[in-house]
């Protein structure tokens, strides 16, 4: 075969800097037909013939390993196993032997007895099987409900696209259910009865090829045999299912390549005492001689494989085993974890369910409960039957002599015999035997007994129905708690053991029923991606109430608190998982949460408020043009008038005033961003203890700057309103008049100030004799005259010409004191003239 193996890098001196290698010419004929392959030492393998071989490579992460072992390995492999699995079957013998004897408690197969006499009551006490029943209908229709059992839970921060991915992934859980598994409530109805029976119940989680899908399979307690020692499944280095199949169903596993192509014997019947009593139970006759049914045991360990399969470091892995036991051969070995994890944990395909912990691995059931409860009123009940069989049809002695025609057959009603007497009366030649009618206290003992096996079973009725109708709901859920704590405990296992379930079919979904819906969806979306564990499934049952009743009383609590606080509680929320808990239809659509409410614009925020909907605000969204919006219709008159005459207007203006008031909480938030210049965290995000602290001391500085900011504004809106106030405005005008005529007043105090000056002047020139200079004086004064009539008009002229009337009173002061400086050089000329 024309393929080499290049092993890994060279040892290469280090001190040498230029390594001068020969070109190496190779002839490839068919360049196409090279296949290189990465060896997992660093080398590569070339094959020139064109594909990797299986034998070179090692097998394939899924393939059947045992095709690569010796047969002598697998020979010695397969008897230490199956010896293994008969020392684990012998440690739970003693479990095994108390539950083959439970079963007869059940009284499904009528005991004929003939001690202490032929006839005697065979009858068993139905506690025990009331209890199965009752538990196993309760349960049932706790976790599977019409809807599905599944629901889904976002693991951190909620996204829209979490929350549409979250909605997808229950409705693709909950179809595979309810529509595609069709076996599933039929296999889950079995696990609980089998549970509360033994005590144990497993379900086998697996991808179905023939049918395409996963598939959830019952497997009793008796065929999942696991040492008593063990713990739980997952810690446990060894456990097996033991199954039964023809010889058919293994040739059809061999020819699909899932099984080792090899023949096997003539299966060995094998039937264990478990089997034996489900036999005699149900009236079936085992026949040894026609069951060809081979015994698979599928066996899960932790072990060492050769060093040329898996590591050679000696350390164990988990694999899955597959044999026949009556011939001891291995039909399958299989790598037990993923191909990409680096440290290879152990894959679950198994689920335990428990009704109580017991002392070992297994479980304990009712029968371990209340079996000897149950047998002691059989007991008692068989007396009391016998002791009125005696009473009614009493027997006793006779005289020797005595002879009754027909004495072995009984009297009936109405009936007389022929007595021959061989003296005396019949009286003398009879002596019946003192039997008693059923005792009373037998009686009560047998309630006493029943009492306590349903108080344990917790099967007890609460007789809601004798109390006192006035008592605080608190009370009645007292005392049914106090009833149902056994069960509630028991449905909480059951809640942890189907949470670990659908996250097994949610993986097996994920991994193998390809990226294509079966159905169609709004949108391009992938099954592969959807299922990639982002989010989490969890049942729709409740781990902290066991029967709707009390959920019911646990809500009716609920909301008799809220009436007391009602701001305390989301109303919305409380009343819609009210209707989810009386199975109530579309409660999502009878009662809309937050939640539930998508982005409107303004106008339909306002419609929706009218017609009492919910509406909510989102951070995104321009607050500002939403208040404007909402503020505009709630002031709008003829809205008010309509709205008024509404027996809702106070419900409606209460829900319109709570929106505006989120959307200014919603802009207080995005000003303080603008002052910080940055994004706040998520207001809902759990922030560390400095990081908070650092947030707390920005947004304080940026709330004081957005306050100073506001008051600034609010001050210049307040002016520009006082402004725009006619009495304002009026006072304003007042204050310029005033002002004005102070103005006026100086000005004439001024003016005659200055005739009083001239005045003394002209005195002066007239007593000097200068007649052309008292002229002069006179045409001053008289201009003055003019400048004051001037004066006095200009105050009873129209405010709005109030500017241009003072420049002319200014025009002519000034012209007066120009007359005056003019008048004075005169006088001062005609002085130099007389001197």
């Amino acid at each position: 075969m024309a393929i080499e193996k290049v092993m890994g890098p060279l040892d290469l001196p280090e001190d040498d800097d230029e390594i001068e290698v020969e070109d190496i010419e190779i002839d490839i004929v068919n360049p196409d037909a090279v296949a290189i392959q990465e060896d997992d030492d660093g080398g590569v393998i070339i094959d020139f013939s064109g594909e990797i071989t299986e034998e070179l490579l090692g097998p394939d992460h899924n393939a059947n390993l045992a095709e690569f072992i010796d047969d002598n390995i697998l020979d010695e492999m397969a008897s230490e196993l199956v010896s293994d699995f008969n020392n684990d079957r012998t440690s739970r013998e003693d479990w095994a032997r108390a539950y083959v004897k439970g079963l007869d408690l059940l009284g499904m197969k009528v005991e004929e007895r003939s001690i202490p006499w032929e006839g005697a009551a065979g009858v068993f006490h139905p506690v025990l099987t009331e209890s199965v029943v009752r538990f196993q209908a309760q349960a049932m229709s706790e976790l599977c409900p019409a809807g599905g059992p599944a629901r889904t839970k976002i693991m951190g921060k909620e996204t829209p696209e979490l929350q549409d991915q979250s909605v997808r992934v229950e409705t693709e859980l909950n179809y595979q259910i309810t529509e595609e598994m069709t076996e599933y409530r039929d296999e889950m109805e079995q696990l609980l009865f089998r549970t509360a029976l033994a005590g144990s119940g497993f379900k086998k989680v697996y991808f179905d090829p023939i049918y395409e899908r996963p598939c959830a399979m019952f497997v009793p307690a008796e065929d999942m045999v696991v040492g008593y020692g063990a713990t739980d499944l997952r810690r446990c280095d060894r456990y097996t299912h033991v199954m039964k199949k023809t010889a058919n169903e293994i040739i059809e596993l061999q020819i699909s390549g899932f099984y080792r192509d090899i023949e096997l014997p003539a299966p060995s019947p094998e039937i264990t005492d478990i089997q034996e009593k489900y036999n005699e139970m149900m009236g079936e006759e085992e026949i040894l001689d026609d069951d060809d049914r081979h015994t698979i045991l599928e066996m899960h360990v932790t072990m060492n494989m050769p060093e040329d399969l898996d590591d050679p470091d000696g350390i164990a892995r988990p694999y899955v085993v597959t044999m026949d036991k009556s011939s001891r051969t291995i039909l399958a070995i299989r790598r037990n974890w993923n191909e990409d994890d680096p440290k290879k944990k152990k894959l679950m395909h198994f689920v335990h369910y428990k009704y109580l912990p017991g002392l070992g691995f297994y479980g304990l059931g009712l029968i371990h409960l209340i079996g000897g409860l149950a047998k002691t009123a059989t007991s008692i009940l068989r007396q009391l039957i016998d002791a009125g069989t005696l009473a009614n049809l009493p027997a006793g002695f006779k005289a020797k002599g005595m002879r009754i025609t027909g004495d072995n057959t009984p009297l009936m009603p109405g009936e007389f015999r022929d007595v021959d007497v061989p003296g005396g009366s019949i009286r003398d030649a009879l002596h019946p035997l003192p039997y008693k009618e059923p005792s009373g206290t037998l009686y009560q003992l047998l309630g006493n007994v029943v009492e306590e096996a349903r108080r344990i079973g917790s099967i007890a009725d609460v007789q809601v129905g004798s109390m006192n109708p006035n008592a605080p709901v608190g009370t009645t859920l007292a005392l049914m708690e106090r009833t149902l704590k056994v069960m509630s405990g028991v449905q909480a296992r059951m809640h942890a053991a189907l949470k670990q379930e659908l996250r097994l079919i949610a993986r097996v979904i994920g991994d193998y029923m390809g990226p294509e819906y079966d159905y169609d969806r709004e949108g391009q979306f992938n099954r592969v991606e959807d299922f990639d564990g982002r989010v989490d499934v969890i049942p729709v049952s409740d781990p902290n109430a066991a029967t709707m009743a009390q959920r019911v009383v646990q809500y009716q609590t609920a909301l008799q608190l809220a009436q007391q606080a009602p701001q305390l509680y989301n109303m919305g929320k409380l009343h819609r998982e009210m209707l989810e808990v009386l199975n109530i239809k579309d409660a999502d659509e009878i009662v809309k949460l937050p939640e539930d409410i998508k982005p409107m614009d303004p106008v339909s925020e306002n419609m929706a408020i009218m017609k009492q909907e919910p509406v909510k605000a989102f951070m995104y969204q321009d607050h500002e043009a939403h208040i404007r919006v909402h503020l505009a219709a709630a002031q709008d008159p003829k809205i008010q008038q309509i709205v008024g005459q509404s027996p809702f207007a106070a419900a409606i203006q209460s829900a319109m005033a709570s929106h505006v008031t989120e959307h200014i909480a919603m802009q207080y938030r995005v000003e303080i961003q603008k002052q910080l210049g940055v994004e706040m965290p998520d207001p809902e995000a759990q922030l560390p203890e400095d990081v908070e602290r650092e947030v707390s001391r920005l947004a304080a500085e940026a709330a004081d700057k957005l306050l100073r900011k506001d008051q600034a504004e609010a001050a210049m809106l307040a002016q520009q309103k006082a402004e725009k106030d006619p009495l304002t405005q009026i006072q304003r005008k007042e204050l310029e008049l005033k002002e004005r005529e102070l103005v006026l007043k100086e000005m004439e105090a001024r003016h005659d100030a200055l005739v009083d000056k001239e005045k003394l002047e002209i005195e002066r020139l007239r007593t000097a004799g200068n007649l052309q200079i008292q002229e002069d004086r006179v045409e001053a004064e008289n201009q003055r005259t003019a400048a004051q009539i001037g004066a006095r008009l200009a105050t009873q002229l129209d405010q709005r010409q109030t500017t241009e009337r003072m420049k002319g009173v200014d025009i002519g002061l000034k012209v007066a004191e120009d007359i005056v400086k003019g008048t004075e050089n005169g006088s001062d000329r005609g002085t130099q003239e007389e001197n």
